[in-house]
Order: structure tokens, then sequence, then C-alpha cells
């Protein structure tokens, strides 16, 4: 099989008729989203969750198998007897959520470019599987893909060759700088176009998908860069890995558009559905956690249980201002009142492990 010979973008055959209706629904979908994100004065706290979830998802797809519950556990630094396995798994998440992190923090003053997204890949491979296949490096390599162990002529596919790479990122580059006449088919387009350069020698896909909120954000279409997509695309792994495919071995561009502006409007959808339980429960913590703990105490409680929805004792008194008996006088408070489950009791130098249930079973529902 040749090396993928990458499109030149723009791209001059997109049938704009054809993807009218879905281009309205997918812009006000995520108007709708954007609209909840805008109401939402801490979104960084309060979506918290769901960005990990988002995290745990994405990685999912490439292999892991670890939950969200998982990794709030690993981060409350609950002896939990993890397996080597499952802990590389979780640390593939964590970088996963730093790179995100780091890449917001670069956008207040820097455009999305190949420099930054090279600074994405080196944080997501660090120390991590991976981590010996040139983080933050272009790859100098032939690369492809198939089932493990078969040679490259029974590949499913085959990037495009090394020398080829940087020009099409530069291409891809440029096109995300320009003007087109929709943004959602933009990013539909670039998405996938970075996806079949394939430029690097591991972790593409994940990299593709975290940069579809970013590109949102960057291109002004969201408030926040807080849009989480692998939900949709763990639903449909088969479809969206065909539709991937369909355009290296068909040209099927319109076919991959179609399939990612339904993507955006279901899981814009699901996003805002989501958001909203979390600010009404929100809503209803600032209502009764004053009412339970003293006042003073009250928006730290409240930000603290949904920031790190599983934690242990120790972690919860800088909450109380580092008074240890507060801390556990409000956190008695806290469980009989029903705010708070306690997932494991105490046991000798064993701290009791909570967690706030109400906002993990908002964060995991389909």
């Amino acid at each position: 099989m040749k090396p993928y010979e990458p499109r030149i973008l723009p791209l001059d055959d997109i049938d704009w008729a054809s993807h009218v209706t879905l281009i309205g629904k997918a812009n006000a979908a995520l108007a709708r989203y954007d609209g909840i994100l805008q109401g939402i004065v801490n979104p960084k706290v309060l979506l918290s969750p769901l960005t990990t979830r988002e995290a745990v998802l994405s990685s999912k797809i490439e292999g892991t198998q670890v939950s969200l519950e998982d990794v709030l556990q690993y981060e409350a630094d609950i002896k939990e007897p993890f397996k080597a396995e499952r802990e590389q798994d979780i640390h593939e998440v964590l970088n996963y959520r730093k790179a995100m992190g780091h890449a917001v923090n670069e956008l207040k003053d820097h455009p999305l470019s190949i420099d930054m997204i090279r600074d994405l890949h080196r944080i997501l491979l660090s120390d991590v599987r991976g981590n010996n296949r040139w983080p933050g490096e272009i790859r100098r390599i032939q690369n492809y893909i198939g089932r493990p162990g078969s040679p490259i002529e029974k590949a499913i596919f085959v990037p495009p060759a090394p020398s080829r790479v940087m020009d099409a990122l530069s291409n891809w580059e440029q096109y995300l700088h320009s003007e087109e006449k929709d943004p959602l088919v933009q990013l539909s387009v670039l998405k996938a176009q970075f996806e079949l350069i394939h430029p690097f020698s591991d972790g593409n896909g994940r990299i593709g998908r975290m940069l579809v909120p970013l590109i949102l954000y960057n291109k002004k279409m969201l408030s926040s860069p807080m849009f989480y997509i692998s939900a949709y695309l763990e639903r449909n792994r088969d479809i969206y890995y065909e539709r991937l495919l369909g355009i290296s071995r068909d040209n099927d561009w319109n076919g991959w558009i179609s399939f990612f502006l339904q993507a955006i409007q279901e899981q814009a959808d699901e996003n805002s559905s989501k958001a909203w339980s979390i600010l009404e429960l929100y809503k209803e913590m600032k209502s009764k956690v004053p009412e339970i703990v003293p006042s003073k105490h009250a928006v730290y409680v409240i930000d603290a249980i949904f920031s790190r929805p599983i934690f242990k004792t120790s972690q919860f008194v800088p909450v109380a201002g580092s008074n240890r008996m507060a801390a556990q006088r409000i956190l008695r408070a806290l469980t009989e009142n029903g705010i708070l489950d306690i997932m494991a009791e105490g046991r000798g130098r064993q701290p009791t492990v909570y967690s706030f249930r109400q906002l993990l079973d908002i964060t995991e529902k389909l």
C-alpha cells in the first residue's frame, strides 16, 4: 500500500448544499451550549469532572481500561492496589488533562500552532507508554496502521511519507488561520486532515481529539475551551474510523463532514444537558451547604467538592483553614445531611474516603 497523499487545503469539492441542514443544527446546538458556559461563573471548577471524563474517554478509544472513578481515586491517593498496567493508563489520562491545561494557558497569549501542538504531544507522552516514540518530534519514519505484527503491505492505512509531513502540516496550519464558509466544517476538515497526516509516531488520535475544543476556542466559537467530543466518538468508534478511512480510500470528505457535524450537534446537546445539571446542582448546594456548615467555609466547601468529588479527610483539611477538627465536623455534617457519601471507612492510619455522588452520577451518565 502506498503512503497517503494529503489533499491541499482548502478543499474545492465540499458539497455545501448537502450539509446546510446539519451545519445549522450543529451551530445552533453549539451556541446553546456556549450560552450555558457563559452563565457559569467558574467553569474550570464546576466542569472539572467532565474535563477528566473527556481525558478518560479519549484515552479509552486508544485502548486504556480505566474509569473516571479510578482516576479520581488515584488522585485522592487512595491505597487502592492498582496494577502497573492500570497505573500506566491513569498516567496517560492525567497527561491528557495536563496537556489540555497547558494549551488553555498558552492560548491566552498565543494562537494555536504546530509548535504548541508539539508541546502538547511532549506532555501527553511524558513518562508513559510511547515515551520512546519521540515525544514532541515530528516523525521521520514511515509508520502505518494495521493489525499488531502485520507487515506494511497489509496495512489498513499508511500515512504520508516523512518527507511530505512538514509541507502538509504547514498547509494545515495555514488553513487553520484562514476563513472558511463555515467554521464547523473547517474544524471537521482540520481534525480529519491532522489524523490523516499522522505527524507523530504515537498519540495522533488523542492529539486530534484534543484539538476539537482548542480550535473551537481559538476560533471564538466557544467562550471556554470545554467541549467533550470523545463520548460520541467512543460510542460510534467503528463509524468514526470508517469515515476517516473513507477519506483516504475513497476521497469521501463529504461523508466525514456529515458524520462530524452530527457528532458536534449531538455532543453539544449532551454537554449542554450535563453542564446545566451541574449548574443546577451547584445552585442547590449554594442553598443547602450554608445551612449545614459555618458560612465562612461554605463557598470553599462547595468549590472543593465540585473540583474534587472523591477525596480523603486530609485533602479536605485546608478547606477548613487547616483545622483538622473543624474539617471532620464539616465532613460529618455533610455526610449526615446526605450531601457526601462515605466510599471507605477510615481504619487505623487509613483515612475515610468521601464522594460527592450526585456530581459523579451527572458526569458519568450516558
